[in-house]
């Protein structure tokens, strides 16, 4: 663009028109992007969508797993919804780390990590095991 002018045309002579933004904006939109994931003209998720999703009590194993690794050497757990976990997910945080301490003291760092994985799993598969929590989004 020239300064206080009108723009000038690029490489091939000529500037989309008004309706190139729109056009294009319309062909990503009934395509999809072409994402995995996206939905279909219906609105509803492609077979693709349902197929990459992770589960809940995954995600919650993975989240609680963390933040159970990084507090197990501090004296204090944190704000849970500063970790990004429900008020459930903080409670079998709490479980883990717990059991991790004493864990850590028998028999050392290395039975402690374990100790987080398989107890992780095991809470938020208890957790998730009927679907999920259903007495509000903060359960």
């Amino acid at each position: 663009m020239t300064t206080g002018g009108a723009p000038r045309a690029g490489a091939a002579g000529r500037l989309p028109g008004p309706a190139f933004p729109a056009a294009l904006l319309a062909g990503l939109l009934a395509t999809g992007c072409g994402a995995t994931g996206s939905a279909g003209a219906s609105g509803t998720p492609s077979p693709s969508a349902s197929a990459s999703t992770t589960p809940p009590e995954e995600l919650c194993t993975r989240i609680v797993a963390h933040w159970s690794r990084e507090v197990l050497d501090s004296t204090a757990y944190g704000d849970y919804q500063s970790m990004g976990l429900s008020n459930g997910q903080y409670e079998i945080l709490r479980t883990v780390v717990d059991a991790a301490r004493a864990a850590k003291k028998r028999q050392g760092a290395d039975a402690a990590d374990e100790l987080i994985g398989r107890e992780a799993a095991e809470g938020c598969a208890r957790r998730y095991r009927s679907g999920g929590p259903t007495e509000g989004p903060w359960q």
